[in-house]
């Protein structure tokens, strides 16, 4: 196997790869084992395809890429595209990693923001793939679309409606969080309507991207309560179990198919109504046993009390918040966007760290409380 000394001299050697006669450098030594007949598929000519490919009444990229600030389009890629690559390098997607989905401070296997937001996207992408929508656009809807949620999961959200009436962290996301990566008008929609309590998207891609997030995160929370001993599988409802069986697999597979049924069978995005009453009572059970059992009750309460107490600490002295975060928004708003975009951890140890929070106020993770320390410096 070699020394370490070993692995890190043959790893260094690699830097500049194996030159070629051709003037042009591969990655590999030794023979190329296959060649491809390239041809270059500009953005024009996919778009192009696209109108051949795409269900009547899906959204083609051709037309579309409308954003708030102009700019010319990419060679290369759809502006839905661009879209994608935009939101997979910001800072905001990034920091989904470090936010609740459940459970704080999240154990191994428990899901995150960032994992939520990957299978809702997995999902939306499945079923637009099998109906002739637009996939391109459903992924970056799909991956954006909690970017505006705030440290704590929802319970963020009535801690910061003190400081902005009405917060959703869809709306947020949409006109706040996203606002820096000047995103196409229809991504936009899909991030600011997915929620069922808000008005419906505007296009076909939005609204199964609002069915994929429902159909997400009640088989993921449902399977990581299972894991961490809240629940049972076998206490799910009969008639959900008869419906999409025990696995989460089987359960993500049969909502899946009821959607693409249903937008096969009349055009539009719903789901086949037996599935839909399986969601709605699985969603009903989670409320049930595991939102609102009391200690999750606690721990939203004491994630309110912390954001609350951390945005008046900024809106006080706003020279506190880094220069290069929010700086065109009003004081109280700019606080509220610096504490929104931050991760569990970082909010509740600048809680102790600048507020003298007691450890013992802040929230708590399932079967692994968080002890470590350091020291706020969130740029």
């Amino acid at each position: 196997m070699g020394s370490l000394h070993e692995r890190s001299a043959t790893w260094a050697s690699t830097s500049r790869g194996v030159p070629g006669e051709d003037g042009f450098v591969s990655a590999h030594a030794g023979p190329i084992s296959s060649k491809v007949d390239p041809r270059l598929r500009s953005r024009e000519a996919r778009e192009a395809e696209q109108e051949e490919r795409l269900a009547t009444g899906a959204t083609r990229a051709a037309g579309a890429g409308r954003r708030a600030r102009a700019e010319e389009p990419d060679p290369h890629r759809t502006c839905f595209e661009r879209d994608r690559d935009r939101i997979l390098h910001s800072t905001g997607f990034r920091r989904l990693a470090g936010k609740t989905q459940v459970f704080v401070f999240p154990a191994d296997h428990q899901r995150t923001r960032l994992t939520h937001a990957l299978e809702v996207t997995q999902v939306a992408a499945a079923i637009a793939a099998t109906v002739g929508l637009n996939v391109d656009l459903v992924t970056a809807q799909g991956l954006a679309h909690d970017v505006g949620h705030t440290p704590g999961g929802h319970s963020g959200e009535p801690a910061l409606e003190t400081f902005v009436p009405d917060f959703h962290h869809a709306v947020w996301g949409a006109d706040v969080s996203l606002e820096p990566l000047n995103l196409c008008e229809e991504t936009l929609d899909g991030v600011r309507c997915h929620s069922w309590s808000l008005p419906s998207p505007r296009t076909p891609e939005g609204q199964v991207l609002s069915w994929a997030d429902r159909i997400a995160y009640c088989t993921h929370d449902f399977e990581d309560a299972v894991r961490a001993g809240i629940v049972h599988e076998n206490e799910l409802p009969r008639s959900v179990l008869e419906v999409t069986g025990r696995t989460r697999t089987s359960q993500i597979d049969s909502f899946i198919a009821a959607v693409v049924e249903a937008v096969l069978t009349t055009g539009r995005i719903g789901m086949r109504a037996d599935a839909a009453e399986a969601l709605a009572l699985m969603r009903d059970f989670n409320y049930e046993r595991i939102y609102m059992r009391p200690e999750s009750v606690a721990q939203g309460e004491a994630v309110v009390a912390v954001l609350r107490a951390l945005v008046e600490y900024y809106a006080d002295d706003p020279s506190r918040i880094p220069s290069d975060n929010f700086p065109d928004e009003q004081p109280l708003r700019r606080a509220v966007a610096y504490v929104a975009g931050m991760t569990d951890r970082f909010a509740f140890e600048s809680a102790v760290e600048l507020l003298g929070w007691r450890r013992d106020r802040l929230p708590r993770g399932i079967d692994s409380p968080y002890q470590g320390t350091f020291t706020p410096t969130m740029g």
